[in-house]
């Protein structure tokens, strides 16, 4: 069986609030990560789409909430292997403060099925994709966002 491949690069944000980390939860229609892990609010920059306008849609898809300010802080690459496709991923982490609002998700049978602030302290790291690992250790490393 011969895989696919293909390349996707993604803008993520990184946001903080209180001591909570926002992240989504991955839908069964998610294509690359698993379905049930958390992730970072963000995804696939469309193409001709510029990566803050890519992360400012996703943020609003995924978790109904605006940035008010984002700030590129990192990128890391990945490979990932799902349903027969070998994925090439190139990741852009933002650090975001977000406008007032409820977390929730807007998009309608896309590949975010919740959305939460979860406190830093219990993040489980088996139940993180690999972006939203490495996204917690850049939060370990400093502060990035407050708000």
């Amino acid at each position: 069986m011969n895989s696919r491949v293909r390349a996707r690069v993604s803008a993520y944000a990184l946001v903080v609030q209180d001591e909570r980390l926002l992240l989504t939860r991955l839908s069964d229609a998610s294509p690359v990560f698993a379905p049930g892990m958390w992730h970072l609010p963000g995804g696939g920059i469309d193409p001709g789409e510029q990566p803050d306008e890519a992360l400012a849609r996703e943020l609003l898809e995924e978790t109904g909430l605006q940035p008010a300010d984002a700030r590129l802080i990192d990128a890391r690459s990945y490979l990932v292997h799902r349903n027969d496709v070998d994925w090439n991923l190139v990741s852009l982490f933002y650090a975001v403060t977000v406008k007032e609002g409820a977390a929730r998700v807007v998009e309608v049978a896309g590949s975010t099925d919740q959305v939460r602030w979860i406190p830093l302290r219990d993040l489980r790291q088996a139940a993180l994709t690999p972006a939203a690992l490495d996204g917690l250790r850049m939060l370990r490393k400093g502060p990035l966002a407050a708000g």
